[in-house]
C-alpha cells in the first residue's frame, strides 16, 4: 500500500515553477500570519488578498501533478538529503487544508470584532499561519524527522491558539492539552529512536524496503501508534477533546476539528503501512475500539446540553468510523478490490468530515455569539432569527449522517461495499448504529431550536459573511460527494 502515499521513485524532474509554488505553500502562510500580527486585519478583504497567492500555488501544484504524476523535490544541504513529494492523496489534503484554512482566516476578523477577545488576539494570526504551514509540510514529508518537525509545529500552534483567550478554563484545558501532546510526542520519538537504532535510517521509502515483521517493528508501531492516537483523540484517548473545544474560539475549533486531529490520523495510517503492512491483531484492536467510539461518542453527544460539547463528542464518534476501517486498510489477506474501496472511502470520509465539522463549529459559534447562550435549551426559538446558521448546521449534519448526496454518503457507500465483500458484518452494524445515533443528537438539537413557544430573545447581529463562509465549507462537503470521481481519480493518479 506504500505506493498509494507516493513513496516510490519518480523520473520526472519538477519544473522551476513548482519550486516557487512549493515555497509559497510552505512559507507564505507563516509570513502572512506574522504580517497580520503587526497589522491585524479588521475586515475580511485583506485576508482574501493575502490568501490568493497561497491558493493559486496550491492549484498550480494540482495542475502540475495532473500533467506529470508524482512530483518529488530533492536538495542536499550540508551532506543532508532533503526530500518532499506530492502525489494524489497529498495534493487533496493540501487543497483541503488551504480551503479550510482560508475559510477560518476569513471568518476570524468578524468573530474577533464581535467577541471582544482581548489584546492577545493579534497573535492568533501567526499561530494560524504556522499551523497551515506545518500541515502543508506534513502532507509532503518523506521521512520521520520532517514528519516530527511538522507534528510539533502543528501541536504547539494549536495549543497556543487555545491559550490566547486568557480565561481560566481555557488555560486549564490548554495546559492539559499541552501536557498530553508532549506525552504523545515523547512516545512518538521513542518509536522513531527505536527505528533509527535498529534499521539506521529515517526515510520512509527506504524503511518500507527493509523493515520486516518482528518484535522491533511491532514495538515501534505500538509506541508511534500510541503517541499519534493520543494526539488524534482516538478512543479511549479522547477525554481531552471536549474541554479543549468547549473553551476555544470558534475559528480555532474549526481548524482543530477539521485539520489537526486528521493530521495525526494520517501519520498513523502512513507509518503503520510501513511498520505493520500485513498485521492481523493491531488493526482489529483499532476496529473494535472504533466500534466503541461510535457508540460512546454518539451517546455523549445525545446526552449533553452544551452545543460545543455535542459537536466535539460527535468528532469522537466520527473518528470511530475511520477506526473501523483499519482491518481493510492494513489487515492481512484482504483482496485488492475491497482494499481499494476501503482506501477510497477512508480518505473521502476524512475529507468530507473535515469540511463538515469545520462548518458545524462555525455555525455553532455563530449561534452562541448571536444569542449569548451555549446550551441547547438556551437556543430555543433561534429558527426565527438565525435561519442561515441553522441551515449551515443542517447541511453539515447531512454529511455526518451520511445522507445523499454528501461526501459522507459516498464514502459510506464505498465502505459498506468493501465490508460486505469481506463479510465484516460487525463493521456494517457499527456504521448503521453510528448513523442512527448521529440522527438522534442532530434532531435533538433542532427540536430545541425550532421551539416556537420559546420567548423572544435579543440577538447580536453577526458580521457580514460569517454564515456564508461556513456555508461554503458545508457545500464543499456536498461537492465532494457529488463529484467524488475527481478526488478518487486523483488518489490513483500518482501510483499507476
Amino acid at each position: 500500500m506504500i505506493w498509494r502515499f507516493g513513496l516510490f521513485d519518480s523520473t520526472f524532474t519538477p519544473l522551476a515553477t513548482t519550486h516557487w509554488a512549493l515555497l509559497t505553500v510552505l512559507c507564505l502562510p507563516l509570513l502572512m500570519g506574522l504580517l497580520a500580527a503587526l497589522f491585524p486585519p479588521k475586515r475580511a478583504w485583506p485576508v482574501l488578498l493575502a490568501s490568493a497567492p497561497i491558493v493559486a500555488a496550491g492549484l498550480m501544484l494540482l495542475f502540475a501533478f495532473n500533467d506529470a504524476g508524482l512530483l518529488r523535490w530533492q536538495w542536499a544541504v550540508a551532506d543532508i538529503q532533503l526530500s518532499l513529494r506530492l502525489n494524489g492523496l497529498s495534493v487533496l489534503l493540501l487543497l483541503t487544508t488551504q480551503w479550510i484554512g482560508v475559510a477560518a482566516a476569513l471568518y476570524t476578523p468578524g468573530y474577533l470584532r464581535l467577541s471582544d477577545p482581548g489584546p492577545m488576539a493579534r497573535w492568533l494570526w501567526p499561530l494560524m499561519g504556522t499551523l497551515i504551514s506545518a500541515l502543508s509540510l506534513m502532507w509532503l514529508a518523506t521521512d520521520l524527522l520532517t514528519l516530527y518537525v511538522a507534528l510539533e509545529l502543528m501541536g504547539l500552534a494549536a495549543v497556543g491558539m487555545l491559550l490566547l483567550s486568557g480565561k481560566a478554563a481555557a488555560l486549564k484545558a490548554g495546559m492539559r492539552y499541552l501536557l498530553l501532546a508532549l506525552v504523545g510526542s515523547l512516545t512518538y520519538l521513542l518509536g522513531v529512536a527505536l527505528i533509527l537504532g535498529h534499521w539506521g535510517r529515517l526515510d520512509l521509502q527506504g524503511l518500507a524496503e527493509i523493515i520486516e515483521p518482528g518484535p522491533v517493528a511491532w514495538f515501534a508501531a505500538a509506541l508511534v501508534g500510541a503517541g499519534l492516537a493520543l494526539k488524534a483523540a482516538l478512543f479511549p484517548l479522547h477525554a481531552w477533546l471536549s474541554p479543549v473545544h468547549e473553551n476555544a474560539w470558534t475559528p480555532v475549533s474549526a481548524l482543530h476539528a477539521g485539520l489537526v486531529i486528521k493530521a495525526s490520523l494520517f501519520m498513523l495510517v502512513l507509518l503503520w503501512s510501513i511498520l505493520l503492512p500485513d498485521a492481523f491483531y493491531a488493526p482489529r484492536v483499532i476496529a473494535w475500539l472504533g466500534m466503541l467510539a461510535i457508540v460512546w461518542g454518539g451517546l455523549l453527544a445525545w446526552r449533553t446540553d452544551s452545543l460545543k460539547t455535542l459537536v466535539a463528542s460527535s468528532t469522537v464518534a466520527q473518528l470511530g468510523y475511520l477506526m473501523v476501517i483499519f482491518p481493510l486498510l492494513l489487515g492481512a489477506d484482504v483482496a485488492p478490490l475491497p482494499r481499494a474501496l476501503a482506501w477510497e472511502g477512508f480518505w473521502l470520509q476524512l475529507m468530507g468530515h473535515a469540511f463538515a465539522k469545520a462548518a458545524m463549529f462555525m455555525a455553532a459559534g455563530n449561534l452562541i455569539l448571536a444569542t449569548g447562550e451555549s446550551t441547547l435549551k438556551g437556543l430555543a426559538g433561534t429558527s426565527r432569527r438565525l435561519p442561515l446558521s441553522l441551515l449551515v448546521f443542517g447541511i453539515a449534519s447531512i454529511t455526518l449522517m451520511g445522507l445523499p448526496p454528501s461526501a459522507g454518503f459516498t464514502a459510506k457507500w464505498l465502505l459498506f461495499e468493501a465490508m460486505i465483500i469481506t463479510q465484516q458484518w460487525w463493521a456494517v452494524a457499527a456504521l448503521l448504529v453510528g448513523t442512527l445515533l448521529t440522527a438522534a443528537y442532530i434532531f435533538r438539537m433542532f427540536r430545541y431550536s425550532f421551539d416556537e413557544s420559546a420567548p423572544r430573545q435579543r440577538y447580536q447581529p453577526l458580521a457580514p459573511g460569517m454564515d456564508l463562509i461556513a456555508l461554503t465549507l458545508a457545500l464543499a462537503a456536498f461537492a465532494l460527494g457529488l463529484f467524488a470521481h475527481y478526488p478518487l481519480g486523483l488518489m490513483h493518479g500518482g501510483g499507476v
